[in-house]
Formats: structure tokens, C-alpha cells, sequence
């Protein structure tokens, strides 16, 4: 190897001279290059030991795994034992490399990493701390010199000279001995680099030449059988692979060659068979995931004896749904959706609605119910028994459609309100086919769920006075004539649920679509909470009133309400029609329009129209003097004159609800 041809002088440290100085400053920068580089290279090395220690622990856990396969009991592991033992013979295989892999991370930390470590804590670090030591040295002497050279010339002091000249002879052998030590590391410096930058590369190469003798004799020793079994094991089992592969090519090419009405859901090729008693597979059940709300769930459903089945994916097995003994089935129509049926228990508390995904599919499914439903499967034949039967599940696959499922029993409409009077408008409600939605409402029609009262309106009926109505009948001194001739004055409490277009007045189905249409908005929507108001009803308007503030929200003259009807199940819904004028056209001839207004009420809704009928009885009596006094005759009256109907409804709720906010329990 070449020797060192720089080198700095130690004859030339006492002079301090700018050429050592300069010469100095470029073994200086040789030694921060050096440290960087040391430090760098010193974090690959770590690397490599590392990943080498990764090594050995991922082996080591490599060699686990091995054996943990004989302990999983794979459901489909029969036949693996030759496969078990295999694994085995690897993970010691595995293990042994292990112990070797180890060996190898132990011998790069001893012979690469360490000495590297111990360069650049020892000489690096030496090299650094005597470059600070020198330059303190070089400071105070500096600084020593510049005192000794202010001495006076004129007025000498011996005594302070002295100490000059000894202070500055100090810090010069300082200088002096921090220059001689810092020049020898820096010289030493130069040939312990080349040493610390060879000997972590022999210690790695050393460690790696043994790590591969060792595994060349474990492998040439112990693996050359063993591995030449496992190659041939593999081979048979790729011959295996091989042909089943080419037997389900060719299967497959042989279902895929069938036609296209295979996939079709409702093409079915095959005949109904309506003689089963066990039925599987796929089908629609509606669920109900709110008041007025349902959800639809894709389950396979299957038959075992007398016991409905249902298993939803992923399970292991199967649950009982409803017990099919003397249950009954029908088709129905329901949400506008193609093959629906329903089953019901004997008991009719449990029933259940399902959607098929073909024609054949749903008629089966009919007809296995039907079938099971008679006990059919306990019989000795029971094939035959269906036959007989066929012709009655034939009939249970006509659809029936939700007005003629209607008993006699079910919520009627038009049933007898208090005192035998029928609601206006139920004359125009004819027999017959019910109309379309889409005949009552147009689709899309917006739903406006609250009534808001203008600013300007507010004002105008709070100017002058600030007279308000009040629900009771009472009025001011102030009031007008037409209040006190008010032959009716009735408030029911009610909470606003909404309002919307709707295409006719004269049919009573309308309002009932009305209200489905506003309780399934508030369901989507999930718009819960109504505001109480009051409803006045009078022998001239209808008035919505605030029962704290007593302003009129809105009105309705009597002639406007043209239809009016409560809920068939749920009494506490009713709802009315008001017929107005459109004049978009701007043809100078308006149009009649018609809006839909839902409520829920604290008592019956019959009771509202049954008050809203009697208004326009009155309405058509005052016509006629004679039969005016009739109806007054035969009705009771207050102290005052007026009707009496029904007490004020306006007071406490017995859940004790107030005029705020409340839950519909529509």
C-alpha cells in the first residue's frame, strides 16, 4: 500500500505559520468528509445486521407456522397426513437454518458493525475534541498577546511586565503542547481510516463464506433425499391438478353452451309442478322497518316436514320461520312488485308476505305451501294426495288486490257518524274499481310539512287593538256581528302533519292517498315532531289557530272544503280538500285546483267531520228559516244560542302535552 505523502510538520506547530494554518484547514476538511461518510456507511451496515437478525427471527417463525398446520383440523384436510409429515420434516430443515442464520447476525455485530462503531467513537471523536481543545488554546493566547503588546513604552512597569511575559510564555506552551496532539491524531488519522474502512468489509465477507460452507453441508448431508421425495410428491400432485383442470374445462364448456333463458329469471323453460312437498331457494320478505315504512330482504328459504326454514348468508345452518300445519297462502299484490304471496298461521297473529323471482317459481311456491299446509307429507302417498289437490292451489295463484281482501268486519269509511249524519261528499264516493295514485296525486308533488304565517299577516291581524280569537267562543266587546252570529263554534286540538296538490275534490280516496303519502315522507324523511294548534270549526270557516299567541295561521271558508274523511284504521287521522282557483294560465278564465290537509287529532277523527258535516248542514239550513229552526230543534244548544256538540278538546292532554312541540304518533 502507498504511504502517506501529507503530513502535517510538528517542527512548524510553534510558529503557527498561515502555510500550517492552511495546510492544517485541509486535514480539517478531510476529517468532516470522513465523519459524515463513517456515519453513513456505519447506518448500512446496521442495515444489513439488521435484516440479517429479521432473518433469523422470520425463520424461527417461519418454522412455527410449519407446525401449526397439523393443528388446524382442516375441515377438507383429509388426505394431507403425506403433506403433514412434509411440513415437519421442513420446519427442522427451517430450524437448522435458523440456528445458522443467527450465527451469521452474531458474527456481522462482532467482526462489521463493532469495529466501525468503535472508529468513529474513538479517533472521529478524539479528532473533534482536540480541534476544540486547539482552537481554546489559540484564543488565550491571542488574547495574551494583545495584552503584552499595550505595555507603555515611556513608563515601564517591571512587575506588570513580568506577569505579561509569563502569561503569554503560558499560553504559547498551551498553544504549543494542544497543536502537538491535535497534528499527531490528524497524521494517526490518516492511516486508521484505511484500517477502519477495511476491516467491517473482511469481517462481513469472513462471516458470509462460513455462513455458506455450514448450509452447503447441511444441505448436501441431510436435504438431498428429502428433496428429491418432496420434487417428485409435487410432481404427482400436479398430474392430479392437471386432469381435473381438464375436466372441469370441459364441464364447464358444456354448461355454458346451454341458451341464454337459463339465466333469465323468468323464463322458465320447465313445467309448474305442483305436486311438491319440499321446496328451496331464493325469496323476497318484507319487513316492516317503521310505521309506515318496509324494507325487502333477499333469504333462502327452504321446507323441511311441516316447518317453514330460513338461512341467510353465510350461516351454518338454517332457523325456523313459521310452522306450516294448517297455515294458508295467497297471492296479493303488494308495493307494486310481481309474484307476491302471503302466508298466514291458523292463529292469524303471524304472517308473512315473500316475493318469488319467477312466474314457475312463485306458482311452486304456492302450490308446496298448499301442500304442506294439509299435512300432505305425513301421508303414505303423498304425491298423489297433491295431485288431487292441484286444483286448489291452482286457485290461490290468482292475485287479489288489497280492496277485495276487505271483510265485512275491516274499517269502513262511510260509517255512521254521531247522530246518523253521513259526511258531505260521500255520495260521489261510487263502487267499483279503486282509481290510480297517480289519478289522485301527481308524482313528484312537493309536501309542505308545517304552516308558516307571513310577517305581513302577522301584523295586519295583530294592528288595531291586537284583538286575537279566542277558542272558546268568547269574544271582546269589539267583536263583530259576524262572530256572535255564529250558529257553531267547535275546537278540537290537532297537530298539523302536512299539505299537498292533489288533481280532484270529489273522491274520498284521494285524502287516503294523501295520507299515505305524508306519513311515508315523514318516515323518509324522518320528520317526527309536530306543533299542537287549534282547530275552529264554525257554521261559515274552518280556522287553524296558535294556542299560545291566538293568531289564525290560516283559514278556509266552509264552501271551500269540499271533501273530508278519516283514517279507515287509524282514528286519530282525518283530513279535508280545499278547492281553489289557479290563474297561471293567465287567460283571464281560472282554474279549479284542489289541496289535501292531513291532521292528527287528540280524539277520534270521525268526530271532526261528523262537526264539519253538521257546519254545512247549518249552512244549508240558514237558507231556509223552517228548517233551520228544525235542526235547532233537534239538536241541544248552549245558554248562548249555539250548539252544543262535544266539551273543548284545547285543555290538557292527559300525557300532558302542551302547546310545544310534540311526536306524532301517527
Amino acid at each position: 500500500m502507498p504511504a502517506v505523502h501529507h503530513k502535517l510538520l510538528l517542527e512548524d506547530a510553534l510558529h503557527d505559520s498561515p502555510q500550517t494554518r492552511s495546510l492544517l484547514s485541509v486535514f480539517e476538511e478531510d476529517a468532516g468528509m470522513l465523519t459524515e461518510y463513517t456515519n453513513q456507511l456505519l447506518q448500512s451496515m446496521q442495515r444489513v445486521f439488521g435484516a440479517q437478525s429479521e432473518m433469523g427471527l422470520a425463520t424461527e417463525q417461519l418454522s412455527q407456522r410449519l407446525l401449526e398446520y397439523e393443528k388446524k383440523n382442516f375441515a377438507l384436510g383429509k388426505g394431507d397426513e403425506e403433506v403433514i409429515s412434509t411440513l415437519q420434516n421442513f420446519a427442522k430443515s427451517v430450524g437448522e437454518l435458523n440456528s445458522l442464520h443467527s450465527e451469521l447476525a452474531n458474527q456481522m455485530a462482532d467482526s462489521m458493525v463493532f469495529p466501525l462503531i468503535q472508529f468513529r467513537e474513538k479517533d472521529l471523536t478524539e479528532i473533534s475534541t482536540l480541534k476544540e481543545i486547539f482552537g481554546i488554546a489559540t484564543d488565550e493566547h491571542e488574547a495574551a498577546m494583545v495584552k503584552y503588546s499595550r505595555l507603555p513604552k515611556k513608563k515601564e512597569n517591571e512587575k506588570l511586565k513580568a506577569d505579561l511575559v509569563k502569561e503569554v510564555a503560558y499560553t504559547r506552551r498551551k498553544q504549543h503542547q494542544a497543536s502537538l496532539q491535535y497534528y499527531c491524531a490528524l497524521n494517526a488519522l490518516q492511516y486508521r481510516k484505511r484500517v477502519a474502512m477495511l476491516e467491517p468489509m473482511l469481517g462481513y465477507t469472513q462471516a458470509q463464506i462460513s455462513f455458506f460452507k455450514k448450509g452447503i453441508e447441511l444441505v448436501s448431508k441431510k436435504m438431498d433425499t428429502f428433496l428429491s421425495s418432496v420434487s417428485n410428491m409435487m410432481q404427482n400432485i400436479q398430474t392430479q391438478l392437471d386432469s381435473e383442470a381438464e375436466a372441469m374445462r370441459m364441464s364447464q364448456k358444456e354448461l355454458l353452451s346451454a341458451e341464454d333463458f337459463v339465466y333469465m329469471p323468468d323464463k322458465d323453460a320447465e313445467p309448474v309442478n305442483r305436486t311438491l312437498i319440499q321446496k328451496a331457494g331464493y325469496l323476497n320478505i318484507r319487513n316492516k322497518t317503521g310505521l309506515v315504512t318496509t324494507a325487502w330482504d333477499r333469504l333462502f328459504f327452504f321446507t323441511q316436514g311441516g316447518n317453514l326454514m330460513c338461512q341467510p348468508r353465510g350461516a351454518v345452518a338454517g332457523g325456523m320461520v313459521l310452522d306450516l300445519d294448517n297455515s294458508s297462502v295467497m297471492a296479493v299484490e303488494c308495493e307494486d312488485r310481481r309474484y307476491c304471496f302471503q302466508i298466514t298461521s291458523p292463529s292469524g297473529k303471524t304472517s308473512m308476505i315473500l316475493q318469488a323471482e319467477s312466474q314457475k317459481e312463485y306458482e311452486e311456491w304456492i302450490c308446496t305451501v298448499n301442500n304442506i299446509s294439509r299435512q300432505i307429507y305425513l301421508t303414505e302417498n303423498p304425491e298423489a294426495v297433491a295431485i288431487r289437490l292441484n286444483q286448489t292451489a291452482i286457485q290461490a295463484v290468482t292475485p287479489i288486490t288489497s280492496f277485495e281482501k276487505r271483510q265485512e268486519g275491516s274499517p269502513n269509511p262511510d260509517r255512521a257518524k254521531p247522530g246518523g249524519v253521513i259526511a258531505a261528499g260521500s255520495d260521489s264516493q261510487k263502487s267499483g274499481a279503486a282509481p290510480e295514485p297517480e289519478d289522485l296525486i301527481a308524482p313528484g308533488t312537493p309536501i309542505q310539512f308545517d304552516i308558516m304565517l307571513p310577517a305581513s299577516e302577522f301584523q295586519d291581524q295583530n294592528r288595531g287593538g291586537g284583538r286575537r280569537t279566542n277558542p272558546f267562543g268568547e269574544t271582546d266587546d269589539d267583536s263583530t256581528a259576524e262572530s256572535d252570529d255564529s250558529l257553531l263554534q267547535q275546537v278540537f286540538a290537532v297537530r298539523f302533519l302536512g299539505s299537498m296538490a292533489v288533481r280532484c275534490g270529489n273522491n274520498r280516496e284521494v285524502i287516503y292517498e294523501a295520507m299515505r303519502q305524508v306519513l311515508a315522507a315523514r318516515a323518509i324523511h324522518n320528520i317526527f315532531r309536530t306543533t299542537e294548534s287549534h282547530l275552529m270549526i264554525t257554521s261559515s270557516d274552518l280556522r287553524l289557530i296558535d294556542p299560545q299567541t291566538q293568531v289564525t295561521r290560516i283559514s278556509f271558508q266552509l264552501e271551500e272544503v269540499c271533501q273530508f274523511a278519516a283514517h279507515q284504521e287509524n282514528g286519530r287521522l282525518m283530513g279535508f280538500v280545499v278547492e281553489g282557483t289557479d290563474w297561471s294560465d293567465g287567460n283571464g278564465e281560472g282554474e279549479p285546483s284542489f289541496s289535501a290537509f292531513v291532521f292528527e287529532s287528540n280524539t277520534e277523527g270521525e268526530k271532526i267531520c261528523y262537526t264539519i258535516n253538521l257546519a254545512k248542514d247549518i249552512t244549508e239550513a240558514k237558507k231556509d228559516p223552517e228548517a233551520l229552526a228544525e235542526l235547532m230543534k233537534n239538536m241541544p244548544l248552549t245558554n248562548d244560542g249555539k250548539f252544543l256538540l262535544l266539551e273543548a278538546e284545547t285543555g290538557e292532554t292527559d300525557d300532558g302535552a302542551g302547546p310545544e312541540d310534540l311526536e306524532s304518533e301517527a
